[in-house]
């Protein structure tokens, strides 16, 4: 019986396009949610409270005021972070969860424009990117990087 001839693979190589379009979702994803980008999220301070809001709802008779109620908001000054997740992770993942349904639609929006524009993008400077790649990234950074 013959054996199979093993398939040669291609060398794993990083490209700096596909992490800056990974970082672009990222990005999206962490703004839409935590309200701050994905440094913001690791590095930001804890500053998660919530806040007693009131909310006057005035009445058109001559007879009476109107009537006063109070409301719970989560606020936090710079976005949600980690030591807001660790610290206080009930406040967080509401907050957080409110913000997802109240921005699933930007962010899809966003999230397809992105795709759609980097593979446009990839398309057209197929040629300029392979130029730039063979004469400035190999040479500099070697055959494992490239644009």
């Amino acid at each position: 019986m013959a054996r199979k001839k093993k398939r040669s693979r291609r060398r794993a190589s990083f490209s700096i396009l596909n992490a800056l379009e990974a970082y672009v979702y990222a990005s999206i994803l962490t703004e839409g949610v935590a309200g701050t980008s994905p440094f913001g999220l690791i590095t930001g301070e804890k500053d998660i409270m919530q806040v007693k809001t009131l909310t006057t709802l005035k009445q058109d008779d001559s007879i009476g005021g109107g009537s006063d109620t109070y409301s719970m908001v989560t606020v936090a000054a710079d976005g949600i972070s980690l030591s807001d997740i660790m610290a206080e992770p009930t406040l967080a993942l509401g907050a957080m969860a409110s913000n997802f349904q109240a921005n699933l639609l930007p962010m899809a929006l966003a999230g397809f424009t992105t795709s759609i524009s980097f593979r446009v993008g990839k398309r057209l400077l197929r040629k300029p990117l392979r130029t730039i790649n063979s004469a400035i990234i190999k040479p500099a950074l070697g055959a494992g990087i490239r644009l």
